[in-house]
């Protein structure tokens, strides 16, 4: 168990260690191709050292064995002519015979170590005032017993020397005494030159590779330099820096991609030049309309309160008349407001009024103003909080139009269902989540919601009157705060909005204190209240 841990720690910190060279090689085009050329490099070199080794080795040993043979040829010829004259083993003058042709032979610079074996009645004597401790391997023995020519390789210490490879090679004497000739032939000049070769083509090999790494990074640099300045130069085109261009060198195909990358900044650079004039032209025009609107409003206003006053006095229609205008003046009022309200956002002139307040009391305030909308569409508004205030550094005006949009919104689409606010408060953050069980949202819809004048259903008939910047207006609220106003939905399954703002002023939000499902109980609160919370807000008559 102990090694188990022991090798989980060693490799999560041999991950720890490598993260670093992981990600500067995921980062780097120019490390990437250096890298891959040096390993592609690396294994080619490594498999042309092993042929051209293995090429040279086999054609030196070919001819050393070649040579040798011969030459043992020859060594058993010259003995054969001088044992010829004996026909039988026990003549004395045999040994002294085959002891002078082995001196002969090694005397001789052509010949290498020699043993001459004789074997009479199955009695091996063996001839060699040189090689004292070596003999022949039992199968080599049986290969020339067989009356032929054969070779081993095989290492010997002769002569107290150290052990080195040799090439022993045996023959058969024909004569009517079985005699056997074997020659050993060192290898070390063919040692010598096949690790001479081998050390050269490591050090090629090597500066080889070193030479195609050199090479492959000139390249790649050439190639990937322009390629980041122009993501240099793109990152400040996005950064706002819309002046930023490349610089043209030479009339290749690089230089060709920095004018076509400067010509699109600069197309960039006046498409966006002339949908900014056109935006802050807009901006001006709706600026200035509502304000110009504010003084034919008031006017018309006076003039609609002084009739709707009077309005009892009137015939039926034109007491219905005075009462749609007084609704529809109501309705204009609160649309120029909010396209103020908009105008402000667009140019970039609203701003916070933050105070620390109970978000759960603004909850209540809201669904207490709207309890008289909620009676007239039957519907039950419930409001379930926390035991512990939520305070929040916000700003109350904004938030309470916030969630009077979103109670109001869920009212219209709840269908006659309950509607249930949630507060919630996490580490961070705090989070208010409206939830209808009316006609809900179509798939694609959600992402819509807040755009300004989109209804999901336009022939739909509402209590209100909207003006379709309502949850718009709400959007640029949140965002505002540093906070997120999500919606979703499901056809028959109704809505669910998220509302979260941060706890302090200047801090962002980075997770929902309610996740955004519509699986999830939204009368269940984080931390449950006690017996004396406020009872839920029902409709009234």
């Amino acid at each position: 168990m102990w090694l188990r841990r022991l090798g989980l720690g060693a490799a999560r910190l041999g991950g720890r260690l490598s993260r670093p060279l992981v990600d500067r090689f995921r980062a780097s085009l120019q490390l990437r191709v250096v890298s891959s050329t040096l390993i592609a490099s690396t294994v080619l070199v490594l498999i042309f050292s092993f042929v051209v080794a293995g090429s040279v080795t086999s054609g030196l040993l070919s001819e050393g064995r070649d040579t040798a043979v011969e030459e043992t040829t020859n060594a058993v010829e010259r003995a054969a002519d001088q044992l010829s004259p004996y026909g039988s083993s026990t003549d004395t003058r045999l040994g002294a015979t085959m002891q002078r042709i082995v001196n002969e032979l090694v005397e001789d610079p052509v010949y290498a170590p020699v043993i001459m074996l004789r074997t009479v009645d199955d009695e091996i004597t063996k001839t060699n005032p040189v090689v004292t401790e070596a003999e022949p391997s039992a199968a080599l023995q049986s290969a020339v017993g067989d009356r032929k020519v054969a070779i081993e390789y095989a290492d010997f210490a002769l002569d107290g020397e150290e052990s080195k490879p040799y090439l022993v090679v045996g023959s058969f004497i024909d004569l009517n005494i079985d005699y056997e000739l074997y020659a050993f032939y060192p290898l070390d000049s063919q040692q010598d030159t096949i690790g001479l070769l081998r050390t050269n083509l490591a050090l090629a090999g090597v500066a080889l590779v070193l030479l195609l790494g050199v090479i492959a990074a000139l390249v790649t640099r050439l190639v990937v330099t322009p390629v980041r300045e122009a993501a240099r130069t793109s990152q400040r085109l996005a950064a706002g820096l819309l002046h930023e261009r490349m610089e043209v060198r030479g009339s290749d195909d690089l230089a060709r991609l920095a004018g076509s990358f400067n010509l699109m900044a600069e197309n960039l650079q006046s498409q966006i030049g002339r949908l900014e004039e056109m935006s802050m032209m807009q901006r001006r025009f709706t600026s200035d309309v509502s304000h110009e609107l504010r003084t034919p409003l008031a006017t018309m206003r006076m003039a609609a309160d002084l009739l709707y006053d009077n309005r009892d006095d009137f015939d039926p229609v034109a007491k219905r008349s005075t009462e749609l205008l007084q609704h529809e003046i109501d309705r204009f009022e609160d649309l120029l407001q909010e396209l103020l309200e908009i105008s402000r956002f667009d140019s970039g002139f609203a701003s916070l009024e933050v105070d620390a307040v109970d978000v759960g009391r603004i909850a209540d305030d809201v669904v207490e103003g709207l309890s008289h909308l909620a009676g007239e569409c039957g519907v039950a508004v419930t409001v379930a909080k926390p035991a512990r205030r939520v305070i929040a550094e916000v700003d109350p005006r904004r938030v309470q139009r916030i969630l009077r949009n979103l109670v109001a919104n869920a009212i219209e689409h709840a269908e006659g269902g309950p509607v249930e606010v949630t507060v919630a408060e996490g580490d961070t953050a705090m989070a208010v989540a409206v939830r209808d069980h009316g006609v809900g949202l179509k798939p694609g819809h959600a992402d819509r919601v807040f755009d300004r004048f989109w209804r999901a259903d336009p022939s739909r008939n509402r209590k209100t009157g909207g003006t379709g910047l309502g949850l718009a207006i709400s959007l640029e609220d949140a965002k505002l705060h540093s906070g997120t106003l999500q919606a979703t939905g499901a056809p028959g399954e109704g809505t669910l909005f998220v509302l979260t703002l941060p706890l302090q002023s200047g801090n962002r939000v980075i997770t929902s204190p309610i996740p955004l499902r519509l699986d999830r109980p939204a009368t269940t609160a984080p931390a449950a209240a006690p017996d004396d919370q406020e009872a839920p807000h029902a409709p009234q008559d």
